[in-house]
């Protein structure tokens, strides 16, 4: 699998969204070096299981359009009425 590779916007958004909750959950401070680090991680770690958990609910949605349009092709074939023939 490919590296998750987050934009630098985003990856500092999460960095301060670390520094908020160390600061407001458990009375610590943490540098942004550190959170950035630990962001690192949490991905490396996390990133994975989040990526395949995502494919599976793609493949799930991409599996139930598939029924519904085989569904409605079904729908629209004709039926012979045995007239016309000799």
């Amino acid at each position: 699998m490919i590296p998750i590779k987050l934009p630098r916007e985003e990856k500092l958004q999460l960095v301060h969204r670390l520094q908020h909750y160390f600061e407001t959950e458990r009375g610590e401070s943490i540098g942004e070096l550190g959170a950035e680090q630990l962001v690192d991680f949490m991905i490396g770690a996390i990133g994975p299981y989040a990526y395949n958990a995502a494919i599976s609910d793609a493949r799930s949605a991409f599996q139930e359009t598939m029924n519904q349009l085989d569904d409605e092709l079904y729908a629209l074939e004709k039926k012979p009425t045995g007239r016309g023939t000799r």
